[in-house]
């Protein structure tokens, strides 16, 4: 009797474990699949073992992989994105499109830019697409084209004042440097009628011309006459006519030379009487106010400069204390000895567009001098009256004789009328 309680419940035992086993390949078990009791007859179970679930292929044979090796699966495809990442998607050609579509100003050459010409006033750029390498600079851009700081428009510099008083009435850069041309000769005349008035000489004494005074440049009065030519001589009264309203180049070396007994010792006195005068900025190198020239052979190396502020000084000595060099200046024209006409080129006292007249229909102005070189442009020094007051302007380095005169008028009728 014990044997077969033994033998049975062995039996059980074994049936238990193959049912174990089967759950455990089996996967969790379904309530409805578990044996109620332990008693209960083991058959029901031997079909498990037998005849697996529908889920036994899966773990007895591997999941069906083949078919996705032989049939790949739409993920094996090439995905429908791939055109996103080789064609731009929509919403990305703003970022790319408007540099190929639209280039940056910047990337165009300025057509204001001369310097894409390496020439004249710059220097050579960097050509287009150049690039800085890190930590270089560029050099800074070049300077203007020098301008001709003699003459401009419009004037270098102009002063208007009271003669008596000395007072300024209008001013504009009378301290800069210029150059006066011809309005130099108001220096070379002022010291030979001081020379008159000391009685060195007089006014009919008669002046010939030296070797440096037949190499001057027009304007010239000449020191020739008559077929063949031959030399004459003028009087001092004429050449001091010549000079101021002909502006003749031959007659104020012909003076210096019969004054001073050559031309360097005259520049000298004319540089000492500018310094008497206050003239601090004042340099004469000739009587004339020709520049330089070469070939001409001229001594002089180097252009007479002044400042409007040092032609006023001289102009209130002159029409203060030598009045009667208005009696040369104030002729709007004159006939030689020979002959020959000679006309002022004082426009604003000669012409009828730039005359100014008087509320007593005088005319005001009767002087100084005109000038002009091409390096230095037209200046004049102008001296006019009203009711018994006098007033001098001063206009030196414009860039035209029309830009002269017509401030120089503009600045005496103004200045008249504030005396």
């Amino acid at each position: 009797m014990r044997t077969i309680v033994y033998a049975v419940l062995t039996a059980v035992a074994v049936l238990m474990a193959d049912v174990s086993l089967a759950a455990i390949k089996k996967g969790p078990v379904k309530p409805s699949e578990v044996p109620p009791t332990a008693a209960s007859k083991p058959t029901p179970a031997k079909p498990i073992a037998s005849k697996p679930s529908p889920t036994k292929p899966a773990v007895s044979k591997p999941l069906p992989a083949k078919p996705v090796a032989s049939k790949p699966t739409p993920a094996a495809k090439p995905s429908p994105s791939k055109p996103a990442v080789s064609k731009p998607s929509p919403a990305k050609p703003s970022l790319s499109k408007p540099v190929a579509s639209k280039p940056a100003p910047s990337a165009k050459p300025s057509p204001a830019k001369p310097a894409a010409k390496p020439g004249v006033g710059h220097h050579a750029s960097p050509s287009v697409g150049h690039h800085t390498p890190p930590g270089a600079h560029h050099a800074p851009p070049p300077p203007p084209a020098p301008v001709n700081a003699f003459r401009r428009a419009p004037y270098v510099g102009a002063l208007a004042l009271d003669a008596k008083t000395g007072r300024v009435l209008f001013c504009d850069g009378a301290d800069r440097l210029a150059r006066p041309a011809s309005v130099t000769k108001l220096m070379t005349a002022l010291l030979v009628l001081e020379d008159v008035k000391a009685g060195r000489y007089g006014l009919d004494a008669p002046v010939s011309a030296g070797p440096m005074a037949l190499l001057m440049e027009p304007s010239v009065i000449g020191f020739f006459e008559g077929k063949p030519p031959h030399p004459v001589a003028w009087s001092v009264d004429t050449l001091l006519y010549a000079l101021m309203i002909r502006s003749a180049n031959d007659a104020a070396v012909a003076l210096a030379e019969h004054s001073a007994g050559s031309l360097e010792a005259f520049v000298l006195r004319m540089n000492k009487r500018a310094k008497s005068l206050g003239m601090d900025h004042t340099v004469y190198y000739n009587p004339n106010g020709l520049p330089p020239n070469a070939a001409k052979r001229y001594p002089w190396k180097s252009f007479n400069v002044t400042t409007c502020f040092d032609q006023a000084k001289l102009a209130r000595e002159i029409v203060l204390r030598h009045p009667e060099l208005l009696r040369y200046t104030s002729r709007k024209t004159w006939t030689m000895p020979n002959g020959q006409s000679i006309i002022n080129h004082n426009n604003v006292m000669r012409m009828d567009k730039w005359k100014i007249i008087n509320p007593d229909g005088t005319e005001a102005v009767d002087g100084l001098k005109t000038g002009y070189i091409d390096a230095g442009g037209s200046s004049v020094v102008l001296t006019g009256q009203r009711y018994g007051r006098r007033a001098i302007v001063v206009v030196l380095g414009s860039d035209s004789r029309d830009l002269r005169d017509a401030h120089a008028r503009s600045l005496m009728s103004d200045a008249l009328s504030a005396l």
